[in-house]
C-alpha cells in the first residue's frame, strides 16, 4: 500500500557527537540536513523507517504559491527558488518543473475566493491570472467540459514525491551528513533545560541542537518531554495510474485533481476528502481545533479505527528510553486506502477525461496530513528547551514548502540569519492564544 519511492542506503555507525541531529527524514528533515551540511555543520539525519516513507511521498507533488495564506507566501516564494536549484546543486533530477498549475471550477463562490486572493498575489508580485470560462475550457480541452472560470498560476509547478526527500538526503550525504534509517529517536537528553543529546534505539548522539521534523509523530514526541504541540492528522486516500496519454501537467477541479508524473503516469486525488479519526490526541486538542473543524466540516468524515490504539495519536504514556517505543512499533505509517474513495476518485477522473477510460490504477495508498489549529506550520524554537527546533504541522502544504521549511529550521538551529521572517511560524502562538485566523487554503 506504500507508494513506490527511491531507496537510499544508510550509514552503518552512529556518530558519537554532531552539531545538529535532525529527527525525521521527510522532505523537511532532508532539506534541513542538506542545508546544514552545505554550510559545513556535522549532521546526523535520523529516520525510524525509510527516507521519504510517510507523507512526503504520499502527496500531489504540487509546488505552489497560488492560494497560499499570506503568512506562508514569503516562504513559498523562497521555496520555489530553492526547488529550482536542486538539480544543478546535487546532480540528480528531483522532478521539479515550473509547469504551471491550472484551476477550473463551476462554483461561483470558489471562483470569487480565487479572485479575492489576487489582491494578495499582487502584493507579493505572484504571476497568476484569472481565466474566463472560455479560457478555462480551452486549457482543459480534453475534458470536453465548459467551466464558469478558473486560475492559471503560471510560475508554479510540481516535483516528484518519489524522489524529493531521498535526493535531498543524498545531497546532504554528499556534503558530509550521515543518514540513519530504521533508527528511531526515542527521546532527548536534557540538562538544565537544554538539549545535550538524542537517545536512539541504536545508541546516543551528543549534540546541542535538534530539529524535530517528525510529521504526524511530532506532537507525541513533544508530549513525552512536557511540551505542548496541538496537532491533528486527517487521513486521505490517493492513487497513481498506469502510464497514460498526455493531458495536463497539473489540474485542480472540485471533482478531482491530477498531476502528471515523470514517467507519464498520473497522481489523482479528491481535494479536501479526508477522514478524521477519533483518537486520544484528537480529544486532547479538540478545543484547539474546533474552529477549523466547524469551518471544514463538510470536507471531513469522522471515524474510529485502529489509530485510537496505535500510531502517532494513540495513548502512549511516558515510554522508557531504554526499551522499544511507539516509533519502533510502526516504522512507516501506512494506513490502508479507502477502497470506496479510490473507486470514486478514478470514476471522477475518467468522467473528467474520457482518455483515461482504459487506464488502470497502478498503486493506491493513504497517508496522514498533519495540521495545526490555524493551518500554518510551526517552524520555531520551543520555549523552555534550549537547542530544540520544531518543524511540523505543515497542514497539507509541507511538500511544496519543504525546502523553505527545512532551510528556515536549519537557520534557527544554528543561529544563522533566517531565510524569511520566522515570527508567523512561532510555536508560542498555539499556546498563548495569539494565533491568527485559520488559513483559507
Amino acid at each position: 500500500m506504500s507508494p513506490t519511492i527511491e531507496r537510499i542506503a544508510s550509514d552503518e555507525r552512529l556518530p558519537t557527537e554532531v552539531d545538529v541531529v535532525v529527527i525525521g527524514a521527510g522532505i523537511v528533515g532532508s532539506a534541513a540536513a542538506y542545508y546544514l551540511a552545505k554550510r559545513g555543520h556535522s549532521v546526523a539525519l535520523l529516520e525510524k523507517g525509510v527516507v521519504g516513507g510517510e507523507q512526503s511521498s504520499r502527496n500531489w507533488g504540487w509546488c505552489r504559491q497560488q492560494n497560499r495564506d499570506a503568512r506562508e507566501l514569503p516562504l513559498a516564494m523562497r521555496a520555489m527558488e530553492l526547488w529550482e536549484r536542486f538539480n544543478g546543486e546535487i546532480g540528480r533530477d528531483i522532478g521539479f518543473r515550473r509547469s504551471g498549475l491550472v484551476y477550473a471550477s463551476n462554483d461561483a463562490s470558489q471562483i470569487a475566493q480565487w479572485e479575492k486572493w489576487r489582491g494578495t498575489a499582487q502584493q507579493f508580485g505572484i504571476d497568476t491570472r484569472m481565466l474566463s470560462g472560455a479560457e478555462a475550457s480551452a486549457m482543459t480541452s480534453g475534458t470536453g467540459k465548459s467551466w464558469l472560470g478558473g486560475v492559471h498560476s503560471v510560475s508554479d509547478g510540481k516535483a516528484e514525491p518519489a524522489l524529493a526527500a531521498p535526493v535531498l538526503a543524498h545531497g546532504a550525504r554528499l556534503n558530509g551528513a550521515t543518514i540513519h534509517q530504521d533508527c528511531a529517536a526515542r527521546g532527548l537528553d536534557i540538562t538544565n533545560g537544554a538539549v545535550t543529546g538524542v537517545i536512539t534505539e541504536k545508541g546516543s548522539i551528543r549534540t546541542r541542537s535538534v530539529i524535530l521534523s517528525g510529521g504526524a509523530w511530532a506532537s507525541a514526541f513533544c508530549r513525552r518531554h512536557g511540551l505542548r504541540f496541538p496537532q491533528a492528522s486527517a487521513r486521505q486516500s490517493i492513487l497513481r495510474t498506469e502510464i497514460a496519454p498526455q493531458l495536463l501537467d497539473a489540474l485542480y477541479t472540485p471533482d478531482c485533481a491530477l498531476t502528471r508524473r515523470l514517467d507519464g503516469s498520473y497522481t489523482i486525488a479528491i481535494s479536501g476528502k479526508a477522514t478524521l479519526d477519533v483518537t486520544p490526541q484528537g480529544l486532547r486538542y479538540a478545543r484547539d481545533f474546533m474552529p477549523m473543524f466547524v469551518r471544514r466540516l463538510k470536507a471531513l468524515e469522522f471515524g474510529i479505527g485502529p489509530s485510537f490504539f496505535k500510531g502517532p495519536e494513540a495513548m502512549m504514556g511516558n515510554w522508557a528510553f531504554d526499551k522499544e517505543t511507539p516509533f519502533e512499533r510502526i516504522r512507516v505509517l501506512d494506513p490502508a486506502p479507502s477502497r470506496s474513495a479510490i473507486a470514486l476518485t478514478m470514476a471522477r477522473a475518467r468522467a473528467l477525461y474520457p482518455a483515461l477510460k482504459d487506464v488502470g490504477v497502478r498503486e493506491s495508498w493513504s497517508g496522514y496530513v498533519d495540521s495545526t489549529p490555524d493551518a500554518v506550520p510551526v517552524i520555531s524554537p520551543v520555549a523552555g528547551l534550549k537547542g530544540f527546533v520544531l518543524a511540523a504541522g505543515c497542514s497539507g502544504h509541507g511538500f511544496g514548502l519543504g525546502p523553505g521549511i527545512g532551510h528556515l529550521a536549519a537557520d534557527l538551529a544554528v543561529g544563522d540569519t533566517p531565510i524569511v521572517d520566522p515570527s508567523p511560524f512561532r510555536h508560542s502562538r498555539l499556546i498563548d492564544g495569539s494565533k491568527g485566523e485559520i488559513g483559507e487554503f
